[in-house]
């Protein structure tokens, strides 16, 4: 009888999984905070567990229904007539021949929805960290006041972050888009910061990877002061950290990445950094292709 129960369950729960990996593609526009939800693991230490299923906090109207429908099939065609031009909607030799690109700027509010900003206040910390239009809308400016305490919730051992990181791309009925930065080798941007180090990151999606925590750096060192400054990032600067450990950094060009500023230099006070653009170069005088150290193991007799 227990066997019976066991698979059961088992069945009913492949049927789950089976029903939402068919029905994610066309409901995901609408479910997407409820999955997200679902699926997430995290629980700030010292809180209980949400009882209530995810599913019971979605609104789900019928007229809501056929405006994202329309919205997503407009998304569908626009991308079917891009991919026909070339890639990125663009004929093929424009795209070869292609040497700067600018990923973000910042001149509406509607630049900045496309980025989410965090801080340790997730795991109880007492940072702050506020993301708004610079002066004359002409940049963005990320601003706050780091905190090192750390909550007495006798599980968190450091604290003292605030970030900024951009939305993965989407496209039509919540399919995962890539970003294509295999023409370019470097980084480029356009900023002015207060003097403080800031850590540039590029999230990858591990799809051929056992890792899940792949993440590659770049410290930034801003000057201060009233003026910008441009920065240039070879791809081979950055170093990749994965659970403590540095990697060589052979760029996966064809995982998904996606960019983002944290700064955790464990002091105290306000902060501030300017973003005008955010671009991709392709420096050809630029052939590094590893710029630290490796070593080679050697075999023990």
């Amino acid at each position: 009888m227990a066997l019976t129960i066991t698979l059961l369950n088992s069945a009913y729960l492949r049927g789950r999984c089976c029903r939402h990996k068919v029905l994610h593609p066309l409901l995901g526009p609408l479910l997407s905070d409820s999955v997200s939800k679902l699926y997430s693991s995290y629980r700030r230490p010292g809180s209980q567990p949400e009882k209530k299923p995810a599913w019971q906090n979605t609104d789900l109207s019928f007229k809501k229904s056929i405006e994202v429908l329309k919205t997503q099939l407009s998304m569908l065609k626009k991308e079917t007539k891009d991919y026909l031009i070339g890639p990125g909607g663009r004929p093929l030799n424009q795209y070869l021949l292609e040497q700067t690109r600018v990923l973000w700027e910042f001149r509406s509010q509607e630049d900045l929805n496309k980025w989410v900003i965090s801080s340790d206040v997730e795991i109880g910390g007492k940072s702050e960290v506020y993301l708004k239009l610079g002066r004359n809308n002409q940049a963005a400016l990320l601003y706050g006041t780091l905190n090192t305490e750390v909550p007495r919730d006798g599980e968190t051992k450091y604290s003292g972050y605030c970030s900024m990181r951009a939305k993965p791309p989407v496209g039509s009925f919540a399919r995962k888009k890539y970003y294509d930065w295999s023409n370019f080798n470097s980084l480029y941007l356009r900023v002015r910061g207060d003097g403080r180090p800031w850590m540039v990151n590029i999230y990858t999606d591990p799809y051929f990877s056992h890792q899940k925590d792949d993440l590659y750096n770049y410290f930034m060192f801003t000057r201060g002061g009233p003026y910008w400054e441009e920065i240039k990032i070879p791809f081979s600067k950055f170093f990749l950290s994965s659970r403590g450990r540095v990697q060589d950094n052979q760029h996966p060009l064809w995982l998904d990445k996606t960019l983002g500023f944290t700064i955790a230099d464990k002091v105290d006070g306000p902060f501030q950094l300017e973003i005008d653009f955010i671009g991709l170069l392709n420096d050809r005088a630029h052939t590094e292709e590893f710029a630290y150290e490796t070593y080679e193991k050697t075999s023990q007799v």
